[in-house]
């Protein structure tokens, strides 16, 4: 006879139930996270953290990782930029190392890291997404199978264009773009390129998480020369086709921006839409054991 699981009362976060091999989660919050759509307003950045062009918030980036990990797990993030993943893992008690290929954003997020004495380890390391296991095991992390990886690579030509939002950025005298060097994914030139050689990082990353593990990416379309690219559908589309490492597509979460201001885009002309939302693809490892 099957003893009966004996859940966990935590008052007003619900009941916790200990067999949860995910998370560290109640029943209450783990139905909550799984609606598709949330909306996000994260709060204002230091002055370190906005020189980053693409900088996710990392109040947003702790509700997946508590959501992928038990307190000690180890997460990944292969384009860690100034460390936002990386001090949500620490505030959370998990484990992280972040990969970050300039220079400047990579001191930032040290520098972050060693202000918060976290009790976990939590580690910024220099070195190009393209020779991931390679720079995971000169930096002593080559035996780790991560339990979670969650990154938000750049969006193709993006940051390189002289829209109105990086006008903006220019003129306070922040960073539009991410560099010039050619290890530098979002350099890559033509988009069928572009697709392909981050289907190629993420080939790696596959080989580093454990089975059964899940990758978040945080992406979205982009809109170029009068067309839209789907960068966040062939993203998907990629990864699930990539022979003995296809990953296994679960789900997307939209991201909802409300607190974006609206543009005249195109106005009395042609069609240009305001795009105030942003894609987490939610992929899983899934190995024959």
């Amino acid at each position: 006879m099957n003893k009966k699981t004996e859940f966990i009362d935590l008052g007003e976060r619900g009941r916790y139930n200990p067999k949860n091999k995910l998370n560290d989660l109640t029943g209450k919050e783990w139905i909550k996270f799984t609606k598709s759509w949330f909306i996000h307003r994260p709060k204002k950045r230091n002055d370190d953290e906005i020189l980053h062009p693409a900088k996710f918030p990392e109040s947003l980036v702790k509700d997946f990782i508590e959501f992928f990990t038990k307190t000690n797990g180890w997460v990944l993030d292969p384009f860690s930029g100034t460390g936002s993943a990386l001090i949500a893992a620490g505030e959370l008690n998990r484990n992280a190392v972040g990969i970050e290929l300039q220079k400047k954003y990579h001191s930032i997020s040290e520098k972050r890291i060693a202000a918060s004495n976290f009790r976990s380890s939590v580690k910024s390391v220099m070195g190009s997404a393209f020779n991931l296991k390679k720079v995971l095991e000169q930096n002593g992390f080559g035996e780790i199978k991560f339990d979670y990886v969650i990154t938000s690579p750049p969006y193709w030509n993006q940051l390189e264009r002289n829209n109105i939002r990086q006008k903006d950025r220019k003129e306070k005298g922040l960073d539009t773009f991410y560099s010039a060097e050619p290890e530098d994914i979002g350099n890559v030139k033509e988009y069928e390129e572009f697709i392909e050689k981050q289907a190629q990082i993420f080939d790696q990353v596959y080989g580093v998480l454990k089975n059964r593990g899940y990758l978040t990416i945080i992406t979205n379309n982009i809109y170029f020369n009068g067309r839209l690219y789907p960068l966040a559908y062939d993203t998907a589309i990629s990864l699930t086709r990539r022979g003995k490492k296809s990953w296994i597509l679960k789900d997307e979460k939209i991201w909802l921006q409300d607190d974006k201001p609206l543009i005249a885009l195109g106005i009395n002309n042609a069609w240009v839409g305001n795009r105030h939302h942003q894609y987490c693809l939610i992929f899983r490892k899934e190995e024959n054991e």
